[in-house]
């Protein structure tokens, strides 16, 4: 379904109105660059394994190798990928705010680096970074070149595992990304919501926080979402179809 004219030139007008404005982007923000969604990426020789067995503390603890391939596997096949025209919208938007003193700050729950590979600046990465390892002794960030090694590499600095550094089931929001988040949120005039069913909690609580105060909502998605209720304007698209003609 797309968006007719009314609808776009509501968005647009919400748009060009905006000084500094938050970009909260979800799974569907990648999709049509061809990043499948975590339960998507669950097949060929993945298929016979569990979100249990490969994005929990406890299936680390059990088999650090396993999960280490599977994420080395998505950062390999990341670097396969380009953003898409989406993206390449919301970077030309930010360097248009930027030229009149604005801005445009992304919240992603994405952990790929689709956003600041087409030149956007990231707040946060609410959901983790894909690209990068971490040690999980110290904490010390790796490198994208570690991401992809095999076997599981150790840190140098304290011979523990390096692990992705990504958000797994039961684990907590890293506090100075949501910090962060709710920042952007409360600093923007305008949110726009992309590519997001509105539902995984905490993150879902950003939209929310921009409704309670006033800012105005665009959502930008194929279908309705929990967003939908709560959005000034809600455009029926894909990120890709979509921003570029509101922005």
């Amino acid at each position: 379904m797309s968006a007719d004219s009314d609808t776009i030139a509501r968005a647009s007008a919400l748009i060009a109105d905006a000084r500094d404005i938050c970009v909260f982007s979800g799974a569907g923000m990648s999709a049509e660059s061809g990043i499948p969604t975590f339960r998507d990426a669950l097949t060929g020789l993945w298929a016979e394994h569990s979100p249990e067995d490969l994005a929990t503390p406890e299936g680390w603890a059990r088999d650090p190798d396993l999960v280490w391939g599977w994420y080395r596997d998505r950062a390999d096949r990341l670097r396969t990928v380009t953003p898409n025209a989406g993206h390449r919208a919301l970077a030309d938007l930010h360097r248009n705010r930027a030229a009149v003193g604005g801005g445009v700050h992304i919240v992603t729950q994405n952990v790929d680096d689709l956003h600041e590979r087409a030149g956007s600046t990231i707040v946060s990465h609410l959901h983790g970074d894909l690209t990068t390892p971490r040690c999980s002794g110290c904490g010390r960030r790796g490198s994208p070149t570690d991401m992809l090694t095999e076997p599981r590499p150790s840190c140098p600095l304290c011979g523990a595992s390096l692990r992705p550094d990504v958000v797994w089931f039961g684990e907590m929001l890293p506090g100075d990304q949501w910090a962060d988040a709710e920042r952007a949120v409360d600093a923007c005039d305008l949110m726009i919501v992309v590519g997001t069913s509105g539902v995984v909690h905490p993150a879902a609580m950003l939209p929310e926080r921009a409704a309670h105060a006033g800012t105005p909502i665009v959502e930008v998605n194929p279908d309705p979402s929990a967003v939908t209720a709560i959005a000034d304007v809600h455009v029926p698209g894909t990120a890709a179809a979509a921003l570029p003609r509101i922005t």
